[in-house]
């Protein structure tokens, strides 16, 4: 039997974007209340209940409401976003609101709840399959697999959003077989401003990338409890496309600073004891309860893939918000201000990089055979090119061997041509190219992870371009 709406007018206080509501019955946590006060209708949500006090953040202002006027009334519904094949190619905001100037959604199919279904971990499907970024560093030494979630951290200043775009743009799924599943991008902009709003938007618009995503903009003057439930609804977006309609979907979401900024002020309103640095003790489980969306399903054509962008306060890779976010997800990959200073985009530093699940994804049958000793010889290479940088600041370059100095070469025009790639997109066989110009700047015998006959084969082919 469903129970009618009830109204109450026992508001005993207010306190920044909360309602403190006594003597209610029959309240539920994550319940949708509508507020009436003299300022018209506004609604909110349930965030705990305590014996019969309920604790409920307002999705708009509170400034003008007092308790005397305000009325509650428990709506016996939780937060739900419209889902639909009309999705694609629409610009939402944090309350799934279309902002694009193109109407209202059409062709709803259903309404679903945003916390979505948990993964049942029997049916949990190991990731697989290799996603091609068109990002030299991720591709050839950090691969994404469909199913996995690998973080960005990045540092104020450094171009996270142009990375961000350029992966929505560019990201893809190699058509392997007949039967491959379509492809598609939900991006969500936690927190940001109008400017970088209008940057998003004609990025997307221009390369075409509008039209196989469903994007989702919070900005950073909309509610908190609105930073709260927009990833969460990108979320419940990418399991329809991907769980129902069988697509591989490409979650990105930025930045989850500012989410995790969102929580801690609301655990701060409801005069919870703070954890690290201010931030609730719950903060690990509430980022769990996101990133874990991810994954793929046995028996289930599509997958989920996550791509959060973590801003590090400080460029401090133990602070509170990217030290949880890395126990949780499967690797990272790190933006470096000394790459960014020199001109280099993007400024991604390989050595603190890392794809846990990149075997996953790579090798014969995914990529190329060799990709696995081609990514550890770089990696040996650039770690050792490091060394000698700062060996040669203590002897100079005269104490340095040929050998030595070759890695200098080596590192250099990894740095300048690898790495450094611009905002256009770099296909897998460009980046293979680009990591043999750099690896044979030095002597054969030092390629000591890859085969023999693999290097003579290289060599043989560029000898007969040349």
């Amino acid at each position: 039997m469903k129970l009618l709406k009830e109204g109450y007018k026992t508001v005993e206080k207010i306190a920044g974007p909360l309602l403190f509501v006594s003597k209610v019955a029959r309240g539920g946590i994550g319940e949708i209340v509508k507020i009436e006060s003299n300022f018209g209708e506004d609604y909110g949500q349930i965030l705990q209940i305590v014996d019969d006090l309920c604790v409920i953040q307002v999705f708009g202002e509170t400034m003008g409401l007092a308790p005397n006027n305000t009325v509650v009334w428990l709506e016996r519904d939780v937060v739900k976003i419209p889902l639909g094949i009309a999705l694609q190619g629409r610009i939402l905001n944090g309350r799934a609101m279309p902002i694009d100037g193109e109407g209202p959604i059409s062709c709803i199919e259903k309404w679903a709840p945003i916390q979505g279904n948990a993964i049942n971990p029997w049916r949990r499907k190991s990731p697989h399959e290799f996603i091609e970024t068109g990002i030299s560093t991720i591709d050839l030494m950090n691969t994404l697999v469909k199913g996995q979630k690998l973080p960005i951290f990045t540092g104020s200043g450094l171009p996270a959003d142009k990375l961000a775009a350029q992966i929505v743009k560019y990201a893809r799924t190699p058509a392997t077989s007949a039967d491959s599943s379509p492809f598609m991008v939900v991006f969500a902009a936690l927190g940001i401003t109008q400017r970088e709003a209008s940057y998003f938007r004609e990025a997307f618009r221009e390369s075409g990338a509008i039209y196989r995503g469903v994007f989702f903009f919070n900005l950073a003057g909309d509610p908190s409890i609105e930073r709260i439930l927009t990833p969460r609804m990108a979320l419940t977006v990418a399991e329809y496309f991907a769980f129902e309609k069988g697509y591989d979907v490409l979650v990105v979401l930025t930045d989850m600073l500012h989410y995790c900024e969102a929580l801690r002020e609301i655990s701060s309103a409801r005069e919870e004891i703070p954890g690290r640095r201010g931030f609730p003790s719950y903060m690990y489980s509430d980022l769990a309860s996101i990133y874990e969306r991810a994954g793929c399903i046995s028996g289930i054509k599509g997958s989920i893939t996550q791509i959060p962008i973590v801003t590090m306060p400080d460029d401090d890779l133990t602070h509170p918000v990217p030290d949880l976010t890395g126990y949780i997800t499967e690797g990272q990959i790190v933006m470096d201000r000394e790459l960014h200073g020199k001109g280099i985009y993007p400024p991604i530093d390989v050595l603190s990089s890392l794809s846990r699940l990149m075997n996953k994804g790579i090798g014969e049958g995914s990529t190329v055979p060799e990709h696995r000793a081609l990514s550890d010889q770089l990696y040996a290479a650039y770690g050792r090119f490091k060394d000698l940088v700062r060996l040669k600041t203590i002897i100079g370059e005269e104490g340095l061997t040929p050998t030595e100095m070759s890695y200098l070469s080596f590192g250099e025009k990894f740095e300048s041509e690898f790495v450094n790639q611009g905002e256009r997109r770099r296909s897998l066989d460009e980046t293979l190219e680009h990591a043999w110009n750099c690896l044979l700047t030095l002597p054969k015998d030092e390629l000591h992870r890859l085969p023999v006959n693999l290097i003579d084969e290289v060599m043989l082919k560029r000898g007969t371009k040349a």
